[in-house]
């Protein structure tokens, strides 16, 4: 593949979100031609995401070999990105410097959501003295775009920025519900369906009744697929228009709340401020 190459395949994730100030997924039929897209944009976003957190530091051959780039075209996009400081370079290893940053705080900046949703996530995380978050799903993850821990710790993923699959996740799986059913099976069908816990479910014909069963019941729980010790229960938050545009969760350590006893403590205040939403987004 070459340099110039514009094949229109769509950036992902957080780099290409902040790069708008809209979050709305651009249906098939409005995809946009191939003629009116800048390819080396599209490539450079896809650098960007080629370091992850298993890849943290790439060789130019290796960011090549991700992106399908040939390795002079990697080698002048990583020498371009270290010219505008989002890449630094020792000897021959690449790196994301702090100022990628920027684009996800462009993000949480500039939109709409998180704004609106984080006085009432306060308000609900102190009433509960529970960790509460909202979070909107991205291709196949769940992103978390605000979040307050009322002083307890449950988890590190409850950050705004965190990316996690949305499949094991109490708002993703809210979010899932949201779909038709031949984007869910689309989705569990290109997947890959780790047992990130030994509660993590990753049979796809569960979680597609438990998908169901959260579309059915307006909410949704997770006990400890995630992470241990980490018990959730989500919402969907919709537009007067009842589409579905996030989802808004309170997490519980599970040696202090039994499973039982969630939905009772908890579901109250998350459809008050459900209902509270509605009004403003």
């Amino acid at each position: 593949m070459s340099e110039t190459d514009s094949n229109p395949t769509t950036p992902s994730h957080d780099a290409g979100r902040a790069a708008s100030n809209t979050t709305r997924q651009i249906p098939q039929e409005d995809a946009p031609q191939k003629r009116d897209l800048i390819a080396g944009l599209e490539k450079g976003l896809q650098v960007i995401e080629a370091f992850d957190q298993e890849r943290s530091r790439l060789t130019i051959s290796e960011v090549a070999r991700r992106i399908g780039l040939t390795r002079a075209a990697a080698r002048r996009y990583l020498i371009t990105l270290s010219h505008l400081g989002y890449v630094r370079h020792e000897q021959k290893l690449f790196s994301l410097t702090p100022k990628v940053l920027r684009l996800g705080q462009s993000y949480l900046h500039s939109a709409r959501l998180p704004r609106i949703v984080q006085p009432l996530l306060y308000r609900l995380a102190y009433s509960l003295e529970e960790a509460a978050s909202a979070g909107v799903l991205d291709h196949d993850e769940l992103v978390c775009v605000a979040a307050v821990s009322a002083g307890r710790l449950v988890s590190a993923t409850l950050q705004p920025g965190t990316r996690v699959p949305a499949f094991c996740t109490a708002n993703g799986r809210v979010l899932l519900a949201s779909l038709s059913q031949p984007q869910i099976e689309a989705l569990l069908a290109r997947v890959q369906l780790e047992p990130i816990t030994a509660h993590t479910i990753i049979n796809k014909e569960r979680l597609l009744l438990e998908i169901a069963r959260t579309r059915s019941q307006g909410y949704a729980v997770v006990d400890q697929e995630l992470e241990l010790g980490l018990r959730t229960i989500a919402v969907p938050l919709k537009n007067f228009r009842g589409e579905t545009v996030a989802a808004v969760n309170v997490s519980v350590h599970a040696a202090r709340i039994p499973i039982e006893n969630i939905v009772e403590r908890c579901l109250p205040a998350l459809l008050k401020v459900q209902i509270e939403l509605a009004a403003l987004l």
